[in-house]
């Protein structure tokens, strides 16, 4: 059966998006992307820096993976719309997601600003994945806007604290008609499991691959905990039940 994703006319087999912050050294990346399978990287273009190729996080990203910058840094939506054009002149596509945080505790983004960043870009031809605080009113402006998908945060940027805003993604996964991608506070793979089992069209995992032990080992772990939600999902989970429900009959015992 074919499963695949489908955002800004491209198609995609891996529901894995993976960020390049926090790896070090910059150089596991690569094996790190092959090693998950993952097709979408996301990269500052802060930390894009075409005059030295050790220190351009772009040069480590895999040709055949679609790059997605992201305007980190940005605090209000007109340094989000100047990022994403310089990154577009720059040639590093049209993908962009959308990062506006004026919290500098929570790092919480600003869905106000996150929305009209998202109309100017979305009507510039941009594929805009706008990274939200999980609001419902808030994922349908961003709907209306011309978002590609709406990325919802699991916890905040870097946590690893897991899917604590689990009841509200879940309320975005059923009234969305986009792709509904978790980001931010993934800290285990069974929790990018979790949430592909919920019904989510992909997760984006950053720290928790960066800053693992075996980077390259985790980033395979999660590419098989995504794999295994939506297999899940697809499959269709069990009810649950809050008395025990036999597996074989009740009848038939041993008589004394």
């Amino acid at each position: 059966m074919e499963d695949v994703l489908r955002i800004g006319g491209q198609e995609l087999t891996s529901r894995l998006f993976l960020g390049t912050g926090k790896f070090s050294p910059n150089s596991l990346i690569p094996e790190a992307v092959r090693s998950s399978g993952a097709q979408v990287i996301t990269v500052a273009l802060r930390r894009v820096d075409q005059g030295s190729e050790e220190e351009n996080i772009a040069s480590f990203v895999p040709g055949d993976c679609i790059m997605m910058p992201n305007t980190s840094g940005a605090r209000n939506a007109g340094e989000a719309v100047r990022i994403a054009r310089l990154a577009r002149a720059a040639g590093y596509g049209n993908w962009v997601k959308i990062e506006v945080i004026t919290d500098n505790r929570y790092l919480l983004p600003d869905n106000f600003e996150t929305i009209k960043a998202t109309e100017i870009l979305a009507a510039e031809g941009f594929v805009v994945l706008p990274y939200m605080s999980p609001d419902l009113v808030a994922a349908k402006k961003l709907v209306e806007a011309g978002a590609a998908a709406v990325m919802p945060l699991g916890a905040p940027i870097g946590s690893n604290r897991g899917l604590k805003t689990r009841e509200l993604v879940r309320i975005l996964i059923e009234e969305i008609q986009l792709p509904v991608i978790v980001d931010a506070g993934i800290g285990r793979p069974s929790e990018a499991s979790e949430a592909m089992e919920m019904g989510a069209a992909a997760v984006l995992v950053n720290t928790a691959v960066a800053t693992a032990g075996d980077p390259v080992a985790m980033a395979r772990a999660f590419g098989l905990a995504v794999e295994a939600g939506r297999t899940a999902y697809l499959a269709g989970l069990g009810a649950t039940r809050q008395y025990a429900s036999a597996s074989s009959p009740l009848t038939g015992f041993l008589s004394d």
